[in-house]
C-alpha cells in the first residue's frame, strides 16, 4: 500500500505523464477521475493526501468530506472552484500556479484586439462565402492614439501593456490593489472603473474571479461606454455580466466583443453570441501553449509533493494556513 493517495478530480489534458513522473518523487497512488459534481468528487477524494483540481466543484461540503486531505493544487491562476475559507478553516493548503502563461494570455488579449479592431475575423467569413467587399468592415479606426483599458493590472496585464505600447496605443488600468510606482514602472495611468468605461476604445479585462469581482462589468458599465468601443475578455467568464453584454450589443452601445471565456462554458447553442458578426468568440484558449502546458502540470504537481513532503508550496494560495498547519519553508 503507498504512502500517499493523489486524486485528480478532473482533466482534459491527453497524458498525465508529466504529474506521473513528479508525484513519484514519493511513494504515491495516483488516482485519476472525471468529476463533475460535489457527490462524484467527495466518493473519488474523501480519502486522498492530496488533489489535483482543474473544473470540479471543492466547496465547503467536498472539503468537510475530506478526511485526510493536506493539499489541493488547482490548474491554473485563480483557485475559483474552491471555497478557499472551509479550506483554510481545515488545514488544508490550497495552491495554484500564478506565473504561467503570462505571455500566452497576453497574446491573446492583443490577438483578439487587432482581430477586433481590424476586423480580420469578420472579412475571412465574407471572403470564404465568397464575398471580396472590403466595405463590409467599415468604419475601421487607426489603432494608434487609442486607448486600451485594462480591468486588474497584474503580471499579465502588465505583459500586455509592454506589447500594446509598440502599436501607439495609450494604457490606462483599473486595478484598487496596484500601486502608482508599478504603474508608472509601465507608464500606465491608474484611473477609477467608472473613468476607465467612459475613456477606453478597447477594454481588456484581466481581474480575478472572486466573490467580490463577479458581474464586475454590467449594465452601468456598458452604458458608460462609448459606442466604438471593443471589450475584450481573457480572464474569466462572469466578471462580465453576460446578459447586459448581449443587450449592450444588440442596441450599439458598444461596437464589439472578442471572448476567450464565457459566463457558462461551453456556450450554450442558443446564445445569441454565436449570432453577431461584431463578436469574435474562442473556447477558452487564451492560456495554451505547449510550453504553458508542461509548465502548468509540473508546477501543480510539485505543489503536492511539496506538501507531502513538509514544506510549504511556492504558489500558496491561501497563506492564513500558516497559523494552523506545520509546515516548513522553501529554502
Amino acid at each position: 500500500m503507498a504512502q500517499f493517495k493523489v486524486v485528480i478530480t478532473d482533466y482534459e489534458y491527453k497524458s498525465l505523464q508529466i504529474e506521473q513522473d513528479i508525484l513519484s518523487q514519493l511513494d504515491v497512488e495516483f488516482v485519476k477521475a472525471q468529476c463533475r459534481t460535489e457527490e462524484e468528487v467527495i466518493n473519488a477524494a474523501k480519502d486522498a493526501d492530496g488533489i489535483l483540481n482543474q473544473y470540479a466543484p471543492i466547496t465547503q461540503k467536498v472539503i468537510q468530506s475530506l478526511n485526510n486531505c493536506k493539499v489541493i493544487s488547482r490548474y491554473g491562476v485563480g483557485v475559483n472552484t474552491i471555497d478557499l475559507d472551509a479550506a483554510t478553516e481545515q488545514g488544508i493548503v490550497v495552491a495554484n500556479c500564478t506565473d504561467y502563461c503570462m505571455d500566452e494570455v497576453a497574446d491573446h488579449a492583443l490577438a483578439l484586439l487587432l482581430s477586433a479592431a481590424r476586423k480580420v475575423t469578420l472579412l475571412n467569413s465574407y471572403v470564404k462565402q465568397g464575398v471580396w467587399e472590403y466595405k463590409k468592415a467599415i468604419p475601421i479606426y487607426r489603432l494608434r492614439g487609442q486607448i486600451l483599458g485594462m480591468v486588474g493590472f497584474g503580471k499579465i496585464s502588465q505583459n500586455l501593456s509592454a506589447k500594446a505600447k509598440a502599436f501607439g496605443l495609450k494604457l490606462i488600468a483599473y486595478d484598487p490593489f496596484i500601486s502608482q510606482e508599478v504603474a508608472s514602472k509601465y507608464e500606465v495611468e491608474m484611473v477609477d472603473l467608472d473613468i476607465l468605461c467612459q475613456t477606453a476604445d478597447f477594454i481588456s479585462v484581466h481581474a480575478p474571479l472572486t466573490k467580490a469581482t463577479k458581474g464586475l462589468i454590467g449594465s452601468a458599465q456598458f452604458s458608460s461606454m462609448k459606442p466604438e468601443a471593443i471589450i475584450i475578455n481573457t480572464s474569466r467568464g462572469p466578471l462580465i455580466n453576460e446578459q447586459s453584454l448581449i443587450t449592450a450589443l444588440q442596441t450599439s452601445q458598444i461596437a464589439g466583443a472578442a471572448l476567450d471565456v464565457l459566463e457558462h462554458e461551453p456556450i450554450d447553442p442558443g446564445n445569441p453570441l454565436l449570432k453577431m458578426e461584431q463578436v469574435i468568440l474562442n473556447p477558452h484558449v487564451a492560456w495554451y501553449s505547449e510550453e504553458s502546458e508542461r509548465e502548468l502540470k509540473g508546477k501543480i504537481a510539485q505543489n503536492v509533493v511539496d506538501v507531502l513532503s513538509g514544506l510549504f508550496p511556492v504558489y500558496l494560495a491561501n497563506p492564513k494556513v500558516k497559523d494552523i498547519v506545520d509546515l516548513r519553508q522553501r529554502l
